[in-house]
């Protein structure tokens, strides 16, 4: 069987799997959830050793080490897998919810009921702990999900299948509810995302390149965002304290992940009083400062001059761009003009700035006083989270149970005809 032939059989047996979860109670697929995280914790040593295939293959083929630690499974993050499962059960359902009713002239009465997307195409790389929480959030919004992770975590991917396979089994759900790809021939990728009849929303979890690329090929719609250029503006009206907290956590809590800040922007009129301070802290971290010139007026030769293309820039290291502005509106002119629409945050004590922040900035995240790392799907409440959307129409921001439905509309009548 080839590619094309195989991904056909995997999508037809998505979509029948999908009709039934969209049936299937609240009870079934928390029990699924359950048996998924029970059998993971089981099996840990055998998902340890298979990961183990995963990184001397990618040690051999000189793989960077911050590829390699993202791929790498402990018994922590084992556990960590089943963890969140189980957080995933205990979630409220949103399927069949049912609101918005209001009744019409005629007597009619209408509302709007939630239901599954249906498959869910999913396209990620590295990070083997994906293949457990899009499998758990695809069934808890009871969506059938195709999986296709990274050549890289083939052995540790199929094995966590088996666990989740399994989990399905014991709920008496179909195990075709998920299915990860079994092949590493990248053809897959180009078949799945056109597989209009079966699929109906693809979600890729990666690098930039992969979804440039998936954004440009697929013919299925597409749940994504490019990359995160975050910033943090420090309005003049600020508590000192706050920007200086907020300002390092957003950029050095982590640097590899896409709501860390990439730029700062500071008033003129805080910016001798506050940047000095913050530059002594990031330089302590090792964070490399790059700064238009009046930063650098500030701030000294240590800050390499910032060019056009560092506005622009999502660095994931520790590098940060750092611009100095005349008010909250070159602020704003700023953020909308380079940012990637994903998070920003405004530090300010001014009730009306941070208004017209948060009207006025156009990103799937707007934040007052509080760091860009708190856009994720766990901190936001949803349990967890397929990815983030910087688009505009269905899901926007952190996508978790909720972003893998959507509504229909429901009429409820009692003989009602159109006159």
């Amino acid at each position: 069987m080839n590619v094309k032939e195989y991904m056909e059989r995997v999508g037809r047996q998505a979509r029948k799997a999908s009709r039934v979860l969209a049936r299937a109670d609240t009870r079934s697929k928390n029990a699924a959830l359950q048996a998924m995280a029970d059998a993971i914790e089981r099996d840990s040593d055998a998902l340890i050793a298979a990961n183990m295939e995963d990184l001397n293959a990618a040690r051999k083929a000189g793989l960077a080490e911050a590829l390699i630690d993202r791929l790498t499974l402990t018994g922590k993050t084992v556990r960590g897998m089943a963890d969140g499962l189980r957080q995933i059960a205990a979630l409220p359902d949103p399927v069949g919810e049912m609101d918005g009713f209001s009744y019409r002239p005629s007597g009619i009465q209408l509302g709007k009921m939630r239901v599954p997307l249906g498959v869910v195409g999913i396209i990620y790389e590295a990070r083997p702990n994906v293949t457990a929480d899009a499998a758990g959030l695809c069934l808890k919004s009871g969506n059938a999900t195709i999986l296709r992770g990274g050549s890289e975590a083939f052995h540790s991917n199929q094995a966590i299948a088996r666990c989740v396979q399994e989990g399905l089994r014991a709920a008496g759900l179909p195990a075709e509810a998920v299915q990860v790809v079994e092949t590493t021939d990248r053809a897959a990728v180009g078949e799945l995302i056109t597989l209009t009849e079966h699929v109906d929303v693809v979600v890729p979890r990666g690098g930039k390149g992969l979804i440039e690329r998936i954004s440009r090929e697929a013919r299925v719609p597409v749940i994504k965002h490019l990359d995160g250029n975050c910033h943090v503006y420090i309005d003049d009206t600020a508590n000192p304290d706050k920007a200086f907290d907020i300002a390092l956590n957003a950029k050095t809590h982590r640097y590899g992940t896409c709501n860390t800040m990439e730029t700062l922007l500071v008033h003129a009129a805080f910016a001798e009083f506050i940047l000095p301070r913050l530059a002594e802290a990031y330089w302590e971290k090792g964070v490399e400062l790059r700064g238009c010139e009046r930063t650098r007026a500030i701030l000294g030769d240590r800050v390499v001059p910032a060019t056009e293309d560092d506005w622009a820039t999502e660095y994931l290291a520790p590098i940060l761009a750092i611009r100095v502005v005349k008010d909250l509106d070159e602020a704003i002119e700023h953020i909308n003009q380079f940012g990637s629409h994903h998070t920003d945050a405004i530090v300010s004590e001014d009730y009306g700035r941070t208004r017209r922040f948060l009207r006025e900035v156009d990103s799937a995240s707007v934040m007052v006083n509080a760091s860009t790392r708190f856009a994720d799907g766990f901190e936001y409440g949803l349990g967890a989270e397929i990815g983030i959307s910087t688009d505009k129409i269905h899901a926007r921001g952190p996508v978790g149970l909720e972003g893998l439905t959507s509504q229909k509309w429901i009429v409820l009548g009692d003989g009602q005809v159109r006159s």
